[in-house]
């Protein structure tokens, strides 16, 4: 392990990092990876080796990630998703929550040329436009399982959300990406 006083040089970038591209506000950042560091300080007696120290580290910070959107549940409900999607629904679903096939509601099929876009520097910045444009929670929600790969039982219990409503938040998190996407990348 690496010594306690290095830590800030050697993870302290790679951190503040990970922490910005998920909680998009750099004070609370600096505050959830301060709060990182302190807790592997506690608890390095619990760190094994089974992973590299930037690892455990990472998935500590990931935790206070978590604990950060879930106290701001306390206060407030996803029901900023109803107002910023329920047009955009309204048009491209029916009553039975089938895609309406008029007009350009039915999403598109990616071709393949579009689909080797998906390793180029240029839609990972088209990515995070779009994603920034998502409300804060939702985004949270979504880099969690899609990014993060954390299990969405988990997700649901630490922002103390349903399963319906975790995969409500999915759904639209999805659609609004991928519209925002062909609208930026793939318009003709």
């Amino acid at each position: 392990m690496p010594d306690p006083d290095t830590w800030v040089d050697e993870f302290g970038d790679y951190l503040l990092g990970f922490a910005l591209a998920r909680v998009r506000n750099r004070a609370a950042a600096e505050d959830l990876v301060q709060d990182t560091l302190l807790v592997a300080l506690k608890t390095s007696d619990r760190f094994s080796g089974r992973s590299s120290f930037r690892t455990w580290l990472t998935s500590i910070l990931k935790f206070k990630i978590i604990d950060h959107y879930r106290a701001g549940t306390r206060t407030k409900t996803f029901t900023d998703m109803t107002s910023f999607y329920e047009d955009g629904e309204r048009a491209a679903f029916g009553e039975e929550g089938e895609w309406k096939h008029t007009g350009d509601q039915l999403p598109k099929p990616w071709d393949e040329e579009q689909m080797k876009q998906l390793d180029r520097q240029d839609f990972w910045k088209a990515f995070n436009a779009c994603a920034d444009k998502l409300p804060e929670r939702i985004r949270a929600v979504f880099v969690m399982r899609e990014v993060d790969q954390i299990d969405s039982e988990e997700i649901c219990k630490r922002m103390d959300i349903t399963r319906d409503n975790f995969w409500t938040i999915m759904h639209r998190a999805r659609m609004a990406l991928r519209k925002c996407l062909e609208g930026s990348l793939f318009s003709e």
